[in-house]
């Protein structure tokens, strides 16, 4: 679907109008290719603390326009692609100083599209209050930096737990790419586990097998496409009535299609009966499968609700369920649910859907901590606007708003929940779990 108005903004003079009107300026967004470098560009590091040398080794790796807590690169204006701190070492509130002296005088150095990550300590973790204060402090810089700075740039917090510094390197590689061009603001907590890197960063799911629900279309068949170019085999998971439209995505990427309606009392078991007899595990369980019934709470009647929470919610509890009864789900193993931003903030006229997706947010933190004695991660994504045949349907004031209201002045693409789903599923992730990841170009209104 186009969005007419991003392409009036980038018409040269449409930019003008915008910039005079003071009207919503949309950036071209870099999405990742195949073969661009696994970071976006030289990144410039600061700040001190135990984080330290992740930030270098990934300074490094980009070739660095700096080293930490140099100001090496500062007069090379918009060069950088990417500004990198460590505030694990802020421990009260005069620390914060800190982030103030490293970003106001780099914050112009950046080129359109850079990347800010900031990596610092769960409060929980901090052994003083006073600590526990600054790096709460820290979460708000961040969230106004990624509003603020424009131009296509995003910001992330990473909060890594003591004994998880070994396990930081695939998350940076994602934010510090162009794969993580739709997701900012947001905070990432990282837990200890084993360091367990790819052998092969550019196919980092080499040998995995992976299923997806709704795979025929939409974000569905992105997952799938970006799964494999990944290295991993994909079942393709849909209902029967677009199984022809299934089977050309399975055919595309060299996956199985399988024919299923995921809300059928046996669907997990048959599920479940596939991946035993084809594969005897599944690696990466993608549940992306939901419908909307929307209407207001007053006029939806019984069967909207309970078709949306059958498909969106239940289905998702039956598979896990089942799939980890029979132990098809490997140590090392990925479950992630595809929630949504209504699951967060509500959505009139969608009392049916939010519930659900608010109900996969809690599926991900109850199983969690579960899932982690079997060393399983389990997390979610949620999509705010992303430009799908879904969207297209909406009207035209509402579909416009859900473009605008966000710091990229634009909808987000299927690609975007993919690879952000794809990064989540990597063998380095083993310490991201429990974590609720929006791929919504960061709400102006809120958080």
């Amino acid at each position: 679907m186009s969005d007419r108005y991003a392409s009036f903004a980038h018409w040269a003079p449409g930019r003008a109008l915008v910039r005079r009107l003071g009207l919503p300026d949309p950036p071209r967004l870099r999405r990742y290719r195949p073969g661009d470098p696994p970071v976006a560009g030289p990144i410039l590091v600061g700040g001190s603390g135990r984080l330290g040398k992740p930030l270098q080794d990934i300074a490094e790796l980009a070739g660095s326009a700096g080293a930490a807590g140099s100001t090496a690169g500062a007069d090379e204006d918009r060069r950088i692609a990417g500004l990198g701190y460590d505030a694990s070492g802020i421990t009260d509130t005069a620390g914060l100083r800190g982030l103030y002296d490293f970003f106001h005088p780099h914050a112009r150095s950046l080129r359109s599209g850079g990347r800010v990550v900031v990596l610092g300590t769960p409060p929980r973790d901090c052994a003083t209050t006073a600590g526990a204060t600054a790096q709460r402090a820290v979460e708000g810089f961040v969230r106004s930096v990624g509003k603020e700075f424009g131009r296509g740039m995003t910001a992330q917090l990473v909060a890594v737990r003591p004994g998880a510094e070994d396990g930081v390197e695939a998350t940076l590689r994602f934010l510090f790419s162009h794969r993580s061009a739709y997701v900012s603001g947001q905070v990432i907590d990282i837990e200890p586990a084993p360091a367990n890197p790819p052998a092969d960063w550019d196919r980092p799911l080499a040998g995995r097998v992976a299923v997806v629900t709704g795979a025929s279309r939409g974000i569905g068949e992105s997952i799938t496409r970006v799964l494999t170019r990944d290295g991993a085999h994909v079942v393709c998971v849909d209902v029967p009535g677009v199984g022809d439209t299934l089977s050309t995505v399975a055919n595309d990427v060299g996956g199985t299609a399988v024919q299923l309606d995921i809300a059928a009392p046996d669907a997990a078991g048959r599920l479940a009966g596939h991946l035993a007899d084809r594969h005897g595990r599944v690696d990466i369980v993608v549940h992306n499968a939901g419908i909307t019934r929307d209407r207001t709470l007053r006029r939806m009647q019984p069967e909207q609700w309970d078709a949306v929470l059958a498909v969106n919610l239940a289905s998702q509890e039956r598979i896990n369920a089942v799939l980890l009864d029979r132990d098809l789900v490997p140590d090392g193993g990925r479950i992630i649910g595809v929630s949504s931003v209504s699951g967060i903030a509500g959505n009139r006229g969608q009392t049916n859907y939010a519930t659900s997706k608010a109900g996969v947010i809690g599926l991900v933190e109850a199983m969690a901590p579960v899932l982690a004695e079997r060393r399983i991660t389990v997390n979610a994504v949620a999509p705010g606007f992303i430009e799908t045949g879904m969207t297209a349907r909406m009207p035209m004031v509402v579909r416009e708003a859900g473009r605008r209201l966000n710091s990229l002045a634009q909808g987000g693409l299927p690609v975007d929940v993919a690879e952000t789903v794809a990064w989540l599923a990597s063998p380095g992730c083993a310490g991201v779990t429990g974590n609720v990841v929006r791929v919504c170009g960061q709400s102006i209104l809120g958080a």
